[in-house]
């Protein structure tokens, strides 16, 4: 699948704001996908932190009284973790928001696709920066068969070099799933 595809099926309308979090905390990530074989970025955290140690997550984290909103949130977070500037306009769209089981947040993710990047550099929160072929990622999906999860969302899990992605990532990736692979 080439970029312009991937582009002009992500569109949508930016909305980057949500009114009424209920119990939730707010957060946003920014899902990057770039190259000619398409190549999508995340990262692992330190086994350190408070939340989702040593998880596969994308860049991002949770609304921070400088932010103007969701958006700019996950812009600083992604330079910050990754050392990857990106614009308001290389923002393409966004995706229905997820939640996390045990942290309480509730996470917009938005999607920019560029034909390239620099190099990328972590931060002390990032373990880990992974370049994912795209499709081959998408193409480990496999529902969890833990019942449990289901309390909120269905859960899904990715594989990649022996890493498995789940919780809000996974839910995150099952959504690009859905409009890619359709």
């Amino acid at each position: 699948m080439i970029l312009q595809k991937i582009q002009s099926i992500l569109k949508s309308e930016l909305n980057p704001t949500i009114d009424d979090p209920g119990k939730y905390r707010l957060a946003s990530v920014l899902v990057v996908i770039y190259g000619n074989e398409p190549i999508i970025v995340m990262t692992e955290k330190p086994k350190h932190m408070k939340f989702h140690a040593g998880e596969i997550s994308f860049p991002g984290g949770k609304l921070d009284s400088v932010d103007s909103d969701l958006l700019d949130t996950a812009l600083r977070e992604t330079n910050e973790e990754i050392g990857l500037a990106i614009s308001r306009e290389q923002v393409i769209g966004q995706l229905e928001p997820v939640v996390t089981l045990n942290s309480g947040f509730l996470i917009l993710p938005f999607v920019s696709v560029v034909e390239k990047i620099p190099e990328l550099s972590p931060n002390r929160e990032v373990e880990k920066i992974f370049h994912m072929p795209l499709d081959s990622l998408l193409n480990t999906m496999a529902n969890d068969p833990d019942p449990s999860h289901n309390r909120i969302q269905e859960m899904f899990t990715f594989e990649y070099e022996n890493k498995t992605v789940w919780g809000a990532s996974a839910r995150i990736l099952k959504q690009l799933h859905d409009s890619l692979k359709s």
